[in-house]
């Protein structure tokens, strides 16, 4: 017997709602909110800010589904691992992915004082006014998306990357 048969994991919760098959309206005004948001970011920089806004919102299923595709996508482990402990793991990302990150979390942590002056100016160094655009609608829709996630209690564990693309 491997370990896997012999050990007995909780049981998965339930979904509480299964909200885009009773909001399908909203839902697919998500879809579409999400492929605005993408384009014209580099995608692997992307998967970075979901993840990372996914950790901060306690998202399991859009970490799960985030990290599958990010991994598949080409990302490292290394650098998937280490973006929740990115502050003390700076040499693992370009500066200008340090300014996505610190700008998704203040972001996503609003009651922490806003978005602080040069966290923004920092972001604004490293990307173009339209890109710097396109990141923020990319990281408002991933706390979207986490707080629909976290709320339905949607299940982990399920997603095969690429499913959603």
């Amino acid at each position: 017997m491997t370990i896997e048969e012999t050990t007995e994991y909780a049981p998965e919760r339930p979904a509480r709602l299964r909200w885009a098959q009773h909001a399908p309206e909203v839902y697919k005004a998500m879809l579409r909110l999400e492929t605005a948001a993408a384009q014209g970011l580099d995608p692997g920089l992307y998967e970075l800010v979901k993840i990372r806004a996914s950790q901060i919102n306690h998202c399991a299923f859009c970490l799960d589904m985030h990290t599958k595709d990010a991994l598949a996508a080409g990302e490292s482990v290394e650098r998937v691992v280490q973006l929740s402990a990115w502050e003390e793991s700076r040499h693992f990302y370009t500066e200008k992915e340090l300014a996505a990150i610190e700008l998704t979390e203040a972001v996503t942590v609003l009651t922490d004082g806003f978005v602080p002056d040069e966290v923004y100016d920092h972001a604004a160094k490293h990307f173009e006014e339209a890109e710097l655009a396109q990141l923020i609608a990319a990281i408002t829709v991933i706390n979207a998306w986490n707080r629909f996630g976290v709320t339905t209690r949607m299940a982990p564990g399920h997603y095969t990357p690429g499913q959603h693309q």
